[in-house]
């Protein structure tokens, strides 16, 4: 059984060697206000988003430039080729909810309010356009 584990884990280890990604863990900051500026960038060309995030106004979007420019870095660190020369495109992003902090906000006559402080986790990938073609599986045509 220990052998089993030992190759998930090297297996699993080798595939994390070749995505080229950041990870935002516990923001605070809404899911859904993160998701809104997430589906401004995804799919689009890496320093397009730059762009979009630098020009965007919600507060969220500073988090998200600055994570993005991350894993621009580690896809830059891991392959050693110069970002401006390849064609980086925003492969995916997640956007997961994380804890929610439960506080009371004091009330009129006694009572007391709800307040949940929402936060999340962000997971951006970037790769390669001509990574993307070529790890694409080819459609072979059949013939009848």
């Amino acid at each position: 059984m220990a052998n089993r584990k030992k190759a998930m884990a090297d297996r699993i280890k080798e595939e994390k060697k070749t995505k080229y990604f950041a990870e935002l863990r516990n923001n605070p900051t809404s899911t859904r206000k993160m998701r809104l500026v997430a589906d401004l960038i995804r799919g689009k060309g890496a320093y397009e988003a730059l762009t979009i995030l630098k020009f965007s106004k919600q507060e969220a979007s500073n988090k998200l430039e600055k994570l993005l420019k991350s894993a621009i870095n580690n896809w830059e660190q891991k392959t050693g080729l110069r970002p401006e020369d390849n064609d980086l495109i925003v492969r995916e992003i997640l956007v997961e909810q994380a804890v929610t902090m439960k506080r009371f906000l004091p009330a009129p006559q006694g009572r007391a309010y709800r307040l949940r402080k929402r936060s999340n986790h962000v997971k951006i990938s970037v790769a390669s356009k001509n990574a993307l073609a070529v790890s694409a599986p080819v459609a072979e045509e059949v013939e009848a």
